[in-house]
């Protein structure tokens, strides 16, 4: 039985689409007063991925001016979200899970924490790690809390959306994984468990009675 949880938030305790008016206020006109270097229809694939995939890494796909990725790293570092979000409509599902839940999460500080403050769940979590990717990643957040807790891998699961990165780095540690892929987009990725919804996350914790891979 699994009873120790690392969760991604971004697209995973809740989703970015039906909390875009929220999530992307102020924040697609700041880019639009920027010269990115792109033509329209990138620039239109960038906004819209930038609903799933972190601001400094879509910046380097892009070739982002480094003035330009000054600027709006100086924006995001200090932006909080200050209006209520919406959790994922499978919320009881994590909710339910009997264990210890940490939630960690790529992105800027203030902003990813006031997210788990407007989603309202912060008392569901026994911490939040905040990964600064220019300097950090999943996979040694993951090590830190293992020894910080002396924590048994073989009672943690790795919750996430992204097979490139908590997914990734819990298969690199060891640590079984269950891949959150509602649009089935990674088929091919590699994890212990996946599912389009988490209605087989307490079967994936062995925490009911049928279990299925």
């Amino acid at each position: 039985m699994k009873t120790i949880f690392f969760f991604d938030l971004d697209n995973t305790i809740y989703f970015t689409e039906p909390n875009k008016e929220v999530l992307m206020s102020g924040l697609y006109e700041k880019l639009d007063q920027e010269d990115l270097g792109l033509t329209e229809e990138e620039y239109v694939k960038v906004k819209k991925e930038m609903m799933r995939t972190p601001f400094l890494k879509l910046a380097k796909a892009y070739h982002f001016p480094n003035d330009v990725v000054e600027r709006m790293v100086e924006y995001l570092s200090e932006r909080e979200v200050t209006e209520a979000l919406i959790p994922s409509s499978d919320y009881h599902y994590i909710k339910s899970l009997k264990g210890r839940k940490f939630i960690v999460t790529a992105g800027f500080p203030k902003q990813q924490r006031s997210k788990v403050k407007m989603l309202g769940i912060a008392e569901d979590f026994e911490d939040v790690k905040v990964v600064d990717v220019s300097v950090s990643n999943k996979k040694d957040v993951f090590i830190e809390l293992i020894k910080q807790y002396d924590f048994d891998k073989d009672q943690i699961l790795v919750i996430g959306d992204d097979p490139e990165s908590e997914i990734k780095a819990g298969q690199e540690l060891g640590l079984e994984t269950f891949l959150i892929d509602p649009e089935q987009r990674f088929a091919e990725a590699i994890t212990t468990y996946r599912g389009i919804n988490f209605e087989q996350l307490s079967a994936a914790a062995g925490q009911s009675d049928q279990r299925k891979r």
